[in-house]
């Protein structure tokens, strides 16, 4: 994450949904773990990514803070160069009260960015009127130069040598108010940013229109409720046709003025795309007659920058500008300060890699075809060539091509469809197959096997054709509560069905296992079993019964053995007694 730079990337905000890249124009974008961070090198600011950016991860650089601060180290008095396009931000807001306003934030004054504009019609009037043939393009806008000196090196020679109208502007004041004086820029555009970067002697530092908004909020502060005096005025003075500048066209309008320019074809372009489509093979060592382009980053001009709110439709927003203008229709002297200024080209490299490289990197997303070059621009590319180039230069990652991703996801989705022991089928809300396995085609007989055949999955069959229970699906997609049923009677058949929930209410699948087989068996096993025991109870009732006749035979003899051997005793004791008597009476004789 680079805060160094206006545009920059908050990676625990940036959701990979590569909305940045695909609005980049100059895709200085790189990718890497998913999140899309600004390449510096390579970014001309304009501040596309940030506008688009669904979850606001793209972010621009705060100043506010060193502004406040510079407002209090009291170096020197702070005034602010305000852009144009003001009173469109700031619809129906009096020029005074917005003066008030900026001047309660501790703004020693206020000035018109306007000011410088004129400064720039009036030096760049005076190259134009020498000028017999060839190109020249306006420096008005930082993205527009950047764009070339980065993109378009061979035209660099071709911007007018003079400074934008911010830095002119500054000069400008410098020179009108002291040299110690600071300069804070207040507009639309975030490329302002850059030019207080590389020129901190002449800008200190660039607000967006929004952050200023912000700040009056923070500090309590309602321009429109403001009580301006007498000294709530533009410094030195108010502008007039400067002012036609934040829209495409108000510069060369301005340029037009001066009759000496009358033999000059005046041209505007906004928009990058439009740009690099004009600057695409242009040779400028070809044009014969005198050219002079405005360039504008923004299409429609500065009135639609990055850093303002569009919520109104776009022609009133240019009409606002247009009744703020002052003038008659002549231009304003302004015998401003030397604004000369140099632009070096600053090429990225551009090097195409090798074709052998390019397929390399196309067959790392599985496209070895070239009709599997679709072009889709899901990735942010207009090509897949484009793509492979991006993922050479590492400014990309395989994720990010969505075709891709999809064919891995359905390749994955059909091993596992393939692989299942059971009948899988996928289908959506108005029950038409989305995905089904071999299995399920062969379960639904002979009509879904012959069109598995033709269409692998069936994709786009519908359901009611080809089970008779498709009722429990659209049972599942109407409450979304998942059906399970063990041995379900369909058909003569008994199976196992699972129904589930992939996106509840939209996309169900399931699992259906036919039982049929297992279930003759178990019941089979279940007869062989009930059999067996029925043959141990009738032994078991036989060996009882033989059991039973056994032991009542048994008691029966020992009973009469019990009730000899009890005769015999009874016997014996008599004799004995009796034995016993005689000896009792022998004794006695």
């Amino acid at each position: 994450m680079n805060h160094t730079y206006p545009v920059f990337t908050a990676d625990a905000e940036c959701q990979d949904c590569f909305k940045c890249v695909r609005q980049c124009p100059v895709k200085a974008i790189q990718v890497k773990g998913a999140h899309a961070s600004v390449m510096p090198e390579l970014c001309i600011a304009c501040g596309g990514c940030v506008q688009v950016c669904p979850v606001h991860a793209k972010k621009v650089r705060d100043d506010l803070g060193r502004v406040r601060v510079l407002l209090k180290e009291g170096l020197g008095p702070v005034y602010v160069s305000l852009a144009p396009s003001w009173v469109n931000e700031f619809r129906g807001l009096p020029a005074s009260k917005m003066i008030a306003a900026l001047r309660q934030l501790g703004f020693a004054g206020v000035s018109e960015t306007a000011l410088g504009a004129q400064i720039v019609t009036e030096k760049t009037a005076e190259l134009l009127k020498e000028q017999k043939r060839g190109l020249m393009i306006s420096s008005a806008c930082p993205v527009a130069v950047d764009f070339i000196l980065k993109y378009f090196p061979k035209l660099s020679c071709t911007i007018s040598p003079v400074l934008s109208p911010v830095l002119s502007h500054a000069r400008f004041l410098k020179e009108q108010l002291g040299e110690k004086i600071k300069v804070v820029f207040i507009g639309p555009c975030i490329a302002k940013k850059n030019e207080s970067d590389r020129h901190p002697d002449l800008l200190s530092m660039a607000l967006l229109f929004s952050r200023l908004r912000q700040w009056f909020k923070e500090a309590g502060i309602d321009p429109y409720a403001m009580d301006p005096g007498p000294d709530d005025v533009f410094v030195p003075y108010a502008s007039k046709e400067g002012a036609l500048y934040p829209i495409e066209g108000g510069m060369n309008e301005t340029i037009r003025m001066y009759r000496e320019c009358s033999h000059v074809n005046f041209v505007s372009i906004g928009g990058i795309g439009a740009l690099r489509q004009a600057f695409d093979g242009l040779d400028p060592g070809r044009i014969f007659e005198p050219v002079f382009l405005e360039t504008l980053a923004c299409t429609g001009g500065c009135v639609h920058g990055p850093g303002t709110e569009h919520n109104s439709p776009g022609l009133l927003e240019r009409l606002r500008v247009l009744r703020n203008v002052k003038g008659d229709g002549k231009p304003t002297p302004m015998n401003g300060p030397e604004i000369a200024a140099e632009y070096q080209a600053t090429p990225v490299d551009q090097r195409p890699a090798s074709l052998n490289d390019i397929r390399e990197a196309l067959s790392s997303v599985g496209k070895s075809r070239l009709e599997d070059e679709i072009n889709c621009g899901g990735c942010g590319y207009f090509t897949c060539h484009n793509f492979a180039q991006a993922l050479i230069d590492g400014k990309a990652e395989p994720s990010m091509c969505v075709s891709y991703l999809r064919k891995l996801a359905q390749k994955k989705s059909n091993a596992i469809l393939r692989c299942l022991p059971a009948a899988a089928v996928i289908v959506d809300r108005s029950l038409t197959v989305i995905e089904c396995n071999k299995r399920f085609a062969d379960f639904t007989g002979e009509q879904g096997k012959e069109l598995y055949e033709f269409l692998p999955g069936l994709w786009g069959a519908k359901l009611e054709k080809l089970i008779p229970f498709a009722h429990l699906f659209r049972q599942v997609l109407d409450t979304g509560i998942e059906y399970q049923y063990n041995t379900l009677k369909v058909d003569g058949r008994l199976l196992d069905i699972n129904i589930f929930n992939i996106d509840p209410k939209q996309v169900v699948g399931a699992i259906i296992f036919d039982v049929t087989k297992a279930e003759l068996r178990r019941e089979e096993i279940a007869e062989r079993a009930q059999e067996v025991i029925e043959k141990n109870l009738s032994t078991v009732q036989e060996i009882a019964c033989k059991l039973g006749e056994h032991m009542a035979e048994t008691e029966i003899l020992l009973r009469s053995i019990a009730e000899k051997y009890s005769d015999h005793d009874a016997r014996r004791n008599l004799a004995q007694e009796v034995e016993r008597a005689e000896d009792d009476d022998w004794a006695t004789e």
